[in-house]
């Protein structure tokens, strides 16, 4: 018996208590977490904006360190430590054969399967696949992978999603090069990896926005040169930062339609809005067309960064090691398992960066 965060059903509060755990099975791997990052996208599930089988138990950011493994594991072995990969690709649908793996068809076909019960027998899915608010996990062997040398256990749960999203949404999906402007929308776990991985890109002028004054110190502790309170003369603020032209390149990451049509108002002509943001259907972003040919932006999606979790994560630690991204600067609050409720009001106020659960 383990304890973990469940959510009996969509709408309801999040329950702490002590499930049963099965040893793994083929294919599977047991892990003891040592960190987990309370991520936006788990409130989403918790409000129904992103729908899983429930009752589950939530957490997709994780760390920690395997203890035992299933038939036919050969990658990790008891006492690894490994990072958890909520969206593992199958390497066969239609998605993978062209490369994109961050569209796998079948990344969270797992969120379907019973993988735990409580303990009056009641059936537990995994969230998003691996069920990281928990005190230990069982997942498929595809969802683990091994902390690269040099990151520090707790502190790499957040190579599992946050900064695998920031630093995608950078250097893939908008594809920013040396002396580009930036725009990051948000300054929540993921903007904050968002302005790292803009200042590593080589990216001036940086400019954050948020609706918090008091996020001004941690977001230009993160790489912004300039900070900008979101209000309605938003989009003219940013042209008034950039010589009147407005950025080349906005990144998107609360998920509001007026933050999006913000964020693509606030480019230059020919500039490019990425979205990472998970809205929900009753955003609705509307562009009309003489707008769209003059203005000749491009406004594009982002899952996971755009990212291939076992190609990125070494190239994420070469960055760690070398100083060039903090990966504790992202955390703004350290908590445990009972307190992911109020790290939630929290994420609804706008209030802090990451808050990481720390077993």
């Amino acid at each position: 018996m383990v304890r973990a965060a469940i959510l009996p059903a969509v709408g309801s509060p999040l329950e702490i208590a002590e499930i049963d755990l099965p040893e793994p099975g083929p294919g599977q791997v047991r892990v003891r977490l040592a960190a987990a990052g309370v991520c936006h996208s788990d409130l989403s599930l918790t409000n129904g904006t992103m729908r899983v089988p429930v009752p589950a138990v939530l957490g997709h950011e994780g760390a920690g360190t395997v203890v035992s493994v299933g038939e036919g594991v050969t990658h990790v072995g008891p006492g690894d430590g490994v990072v958890l990969n909520w969206a593992p690709s199958c390497g066969s649908c239609h998605a993978c054969t062209l490369g994109e793996v961050w569209l796998c068809g079948n990344a969270l076909a797992g969120a379907a399967d019973v993988y735990a019960r409580r303990s009056d027998g009641t059936d537990l899915h995994p969230g998003l696949n691996v069920a990281a608010f928990a005190e230990e996990t069982v997942v498929a062997a595809g969802c683990v992978l091994p902390v690269p040398d040099g990151v520090p256990l707790t502190d790499a749960a957040l190579l599992g999603c946050a900064v695998l999203t920031g630093y995608g949404a950078v250097h893939h999906a908008a594809r920013v090069r040396a002396g580009e402007s930036v725009a990051v929308f948000g300054v929540g776990g993921v903007g904050l990896a968002t302005l790292q991985a803009a200042r590593i890109a080589g990216a001036g002028p940086i400019v954050a926005v948020d609706v918090s004054p008091e996020k001004e110190e941690l977001a230009r502790s993160a790489g912004a040169t300039e900070y900008v309170v979101a209000s309605e003369a938003t989009a003219k603020d940013i042209r008034g930062l950039t010589g009147g032209q407005g950025v080349d390149v906005a990144v998107e990451c609360v998920g509001r339609a007026v933050t999006i049509r913000t964020a693509w108002e606030s480019t230059r002509r020919g500039g490019r809005t990425t979205v990472v943001g998970i809205g929900g259907k009753d955003q609705q972003v509307t562009f009309n067309a003489l707008e769209l040919f003059h203005w000749g932006r491009t406004l594009s999606g982002c899952v996971y960064g755009n990212c291939d979790p076992a190609v990125d994560l070494p190239i994420l630690a070469e960055h760690v090691r070398a100083g060039r991204l903090d990966l504790g600067a992202l955390v703004t609050d350290r908590i445990a398992l009972d307190d992911i409720p109020a790290a939630f009001d929290n994420m609804v106020a706008g209030k802090g960066g990451r808050a990481l659960v720390v077993f």
